[in-house]
């Protein structure tokens, strides 16, 4: 069980890295090196709502430690907005861009072609069901185990 639980930790943190790398080549593809493969999947995941940058991370958004950072420059760089939120003025709301938006719409495309590649593939609709369930089991269990641990400091 131990090799096992290890075994596919690393195989999910190797999945998001090669996932980020498709992502890179996209972006490389549409000649676009304004905004780098994380921050292309943050704005991919941000989609039509508009949130804080504490949401970002709440919602799963964003899985990094540097968010600040990446909205700035997604700013910077026209991707997303930023205004101040009605009922809390402390709180900066960010929303994607007509620029942005164009560019999610790339990105939907990608992951469209993705789900017309995975029909070539031995991989069908109930693997990535049976999958997704026990990805959120683990996700819960390390959830808990970060509040027992939490708990015990």
């Amino acid at each position: 069980m131990r090799d096992m639980y290890i075994g596919v930790v690393s195989l999910v943190e190797r999945l998001h890295r090669h996932f980020l790398e498709v992502v890179k080549l996209e972006l490389d593809g549409f000649g676009i090196h304004d905004i780098n493969n994380v921050q292309g999947l943050l704005l991919f995941n941000i989609g039509d709502a508009e949130m804080t940058v504490g949401e970002l991370i709440l919602r799963g958004c964003y899985l990094g430690s540097n968010v600040s950072y990446n909205v700035r420059k997604m700013v910077e760089n026209g991707y997303l907005s930023h205004k101040r939120s009605v009922h809390d003025r402390r709180s900066i709301l960010v929303g994607l861009t007509e620029k942005g938006t164009k560019l999610r719409g790339r990105l939907q495309t990608m992951h469209q072609r993705h789900v017309e590649l995975l029909h070539q593939t031995a991989i069908n609709e109930e693997d990535l069901q049976a999958t997704t369930v026990t990805l959120r089991g683990l996700e819960r269990f390390l959830l808990q185990a970060a509040e027992m641990n939490t708990a015990a400091a």
